[in-house]
């Protein structure tokens, strides 16, 4: 069942973990590093993608060193510079200035012949999507998208900005069933941030025939989703931030079904079908 995680101080330790009630595949921390702190994550069945949020780390894992990684002040500063690490693999996280780091992870079932490489700023894959007059304003910036295919297992990450007011995940859609062409089955995982962080806004969620369930989320909460439709909306005033993991059952391109009553808004919503190819070309 989906459920929300409000925001909270886990120490470095996992928000969602391995073992997750909701999540089979998916885990996700937020590491908060001091200058010269180091944190080592050990070697498991899950590949992992650090993103910094803010600040500047080294990073070492599968026997390759990344130097000076990340830059940024916060989410809404600039492109994201990250490093993915294989499964069976260790890492070491050394920050070299006061640093966030968001690290995303997926389970494998079993370990194959990855490297570990970096994604710098200019190989993230960027899509506009929807428009003001339609309150559907929103950029997606693809850190492990379709570019990295046969680089990475299953995992697929990406940081979605809305504009202020508007709707993301949206029109409503999903990706529970494995059904040829038509849909894939991948769980997903948000985590919300806000600017300023005194904004708001909501996550829904709802099966065909259910009444949905209606979250109000603020700055630092996670939301996870295993089943159902999910449209996302930000409040008037505030940029909405959402770091998004999935991780597809059987395969990792993503294969979205609308929900069929919203279909007429496919064509009047613009990058719609821009945004489908990123996830699944």
């Amino acid at each position: 069942m989906a459920r929300l995680i409000r925001s909270r101080d886990t120490g470095n330790q996992p928000i969602v973990g391995s073992n997750d009630d909701t999540l089979s595949l998916i885990s996700f921390r937020l590491l908060r590093l001091a200058e010269g702190e180091s944190f080592t994550l050990d070697a498991d069945l899950s590949e992992h993608c650090l993103v910094p949020m803010s600040g500047v780390v080294d990073i070492a894992t599968a026997g390759q060193s990344f130097a000076a990684v990340g830059g940024r002040n916060g989410v809404f500063d600039g492109v994201a510079d990250s490093v993915y690490a294989p499964a069976g693999h260790g890492v070491t996280v050394i920050a070299q200035s006061a640093a966030e780091i968001a690290v995303a992870g997926a389970r494998v079932e079993g370990t194959r012949d990855l490297a570990a490489f970096r994604i710098a700023p200019d190989e993230v894959e960027e899509v506009d999507v929807g428009s003001d007059e339609t309150h559907s304003h929103r950029r997606i910036r693809h850190i492990l998208g379709q570019r990295q295919n046969g680089r990475v297992d299953r995992l697929l990450v990406s940081e979605l900005y809305a504009e202020p007011g508007c709707w993301s995940g949206y029109p409503p859609h999903k990706h529970d069933t494995d059904d040829g062409p038509e849909e894939t089955d991948h769980e997903e995982l948000y985590h919300y941030r806000f600017d300023p962080p005194s904004g708001f806004g909501t996550q829904s969620c709802y099966n065909d025939g259910e009444t949905p369930v209606v979250h109000l989320t603020r700055d630092g909460d996670t939301f996870c989703l295993d089943r159902g439709y999910h449209p996302t909306s930000t409040s008037p005033g505030h940029r909405g931030y959402i770091f998004t993991i999935l991780a597809g059952r059987s395969q990792r391109g993503l294969i979205q079904r609308f929900e069929p009553r919203h279909e007429h808004l496919m064509q009047a919503i613009p990058g719609i079908q821009d945004m489908r190819k990123a996830f699944n070309t």
